[in-house]
């Protein structure tokens, strides 16, 4: 199992911006796949975006891209999302996870590993 830790969060106006990033502790983090997903009140979890092991490859949700960008560090152990002209809809609870395998998905469902989440809020 990985242990994965959010940090980052926090409050910022529309149009800020923010850095989540994702400490891995555990075991090998550096050959498998990861992603970000975030949960706003009321609404199901849903997929913002995910990397493949290299980080070579990523796919984002039509409502992030071109704002937020994932990367990862193998060498640190880190994931990084970075979230540029943020809005009020993209406030939520900011998950990582960890795919048993090489390439990005985006089904949570397929996730193995999570982090406890960090909130993003995005004021008007």
């Amino acid at each position: 199992q990985v242990q994965l830790v959010e940090s980052g969060g926090g409050l910022v106006q529309a149009g800020g911006s923010l850095r989540l990033s994702c400490a891995a502790s555990g075991r090998t983090f550096s050959i498998y796949a990861m992603g970000w997903f975030r949960q706003a009140p009321g609404k199901e979890r849903e997929f913002v975006a995910a990397i493949d092991w290299s980080g070579g490859t990523s796919y984002y949700a039509d409502s992030v891209k071109g704002r937020f960008t994932i990367s990862r560090d193998n060498a640190k152990r880190t994931m990084h999302l970075q979230m540029n002209s943020l809005k009020p809809e993209d406030t939520a609870v900011y998950y990582c996870a960890l795919n048993y395998g090489r390439l990005p998905i985006r089904e949570s469902k397929e996730y193995d590993d999570w982090g406890q989440g960090t909130q993003v809020t995005v004021s008007s």
